[in-house]
């Protein structure tokens, strides 16, 4: 998917951007590429990084960036790139995103944030000197007023730039560059700096109650209802079904959800897995909304995973599934019960 495409998703149906356009949703500006300071973003405040997940140490970069922002009087964006550059170094999708662009941006927004500035990370930004990118698309294209970066943040090709030498570079081009310390996830010496990376091997082992820790915020998906092969409603426990990207590595299981439908946030219990007992296909993830009756096929819906329930696990017969899937709603019950 281009850029452009990923922002379109962001703004919602009937706008088109295509590469060095902008566009807004509710005040908030969404640019690909620009060749200049898009609308009101001229000697703005930004934050710069990949931010994947928006976690604990990325919030503290953005509210760096946005109380700076407010100091100076001015706008605050967050720049990042897409794709992921780890996708592009190998040639086709394998980060497992714990944002994609069209959740990033409306965290973005609630954040306090005036923009999100997405660049493509292709093959002339992965050459460019740290030098280059400073000069070339920091002061030429942005005119950055001022930078907020995390303390391990680097740039330009072999990740030459680093902290100390965009400090450095701020003060020759005249803006100013303020670098926020680590977050730590832990108390003492147990404490571990907060990370992207740690997150993932969170939701790797299906411990989605430790990633909500390091993002400050449960894990969410966010996806569109898909017709399935309607099994669950034959159970009498019927199914939402959403399609994961390839790359998402959560462990397979069942989980206690809360599941955003038309703005709305109702409790769920989800499966996410292969159905060993059924037809070991593709992962899908299956939602099932308690106390809910409806269509939801064709709409959005976000799911957010507060705790697991089990494992996935075949079962010797149809009747055997149901009765287990009859106790996973009520310790899904139980659990939401119980969770703030």
């Amino acid at each position: 998917m281009r850029q452009s495409e990923r922002l379109e998703e962001a703004l919602g149906p009937g706008v088109s951007l295509g590469r060095g356009r902008q566009g807004m949703t509710h005040g908030f500006v969404l640019a690909a590429d620009p060749d200049r300071p898009p609308a009101g973003l001229d000697h703005a405040v930004y934050a710069i990084g990949n931010f994947d997940g928006l976690h604990l140490g990325h919030q503290a970069v953005v509210k760096r960036a946005v109380a700076l922002a407010n100091e100076r009087r001015a706008a605050s964006a967050l720049l990042t790139f897409e794709p992921h550059p780890a996708d592009f170094f190998a040639g086709r999708p394998v980060a497992f995103r714990l944002t994609p662009t069209d959740v990033k941006a409306p965290l973005c927004e609630r954040m306090g944030l005036k923009a999100l500035v997405a660049l493509t990370f292709d093959a002339t930004l992965a050459t460019k000197t740290a030098e280059e990118f400073v000069a070339e698309v920091l002061v030429a294209r942005l005119h950055v007023g001022a930078v907020v970066i995390g303390w391990d943040f680097h740039f330009g090709k072999g990740r030459s730039g680093h902290p100390a030498f965009l400090a450095e570079a701020g003060a020759r081009y005249g803006f100013a560059v303020e670098i926020v310390d680590k977050v730590e996830d832990g108390d003492g010496g147990a404490a571990h700096a907060v990370s992207s990376t740690a997150i993932r091997r969170a939701l790797e082992r299906g411990d989605v109650k430790a990633a909500a820790k390091g993002l400050g915020r449960p894990y969410a998906v966010l996806g569109r209802v898909a017709e399935g092969q309607r099994l669950g409603r034959k159970l009498g426990v019927p199914t939402a079904n959403i399609v994961l990207e390839p790359t998402n590595r959560l462990a397979h299981g069942v989980y206690a959800v809360r599941a955003r439908v038309d703005g709305a946030w109702l409790p769920a219990v989800a499966s996410f897995g292969v159905r060993p007992t059924v037809d070991n296909g593709a992962p899908l993830l299956e939602v099932h909304l308690l106390n809910f009756e409806g269509d939801l096929y064709g709409r959005e819906m976000e799911v957010a995973f507060i705790d697991r329930i089990r494992e996935e696990r075949k079962f010797d017969s149809l009747p055997s599934l149901t009765a287990e899937m009859r106790g996973d709603i009520d310790r899904a019950r139980s659990i939401l019960a119980g969770a703030s």
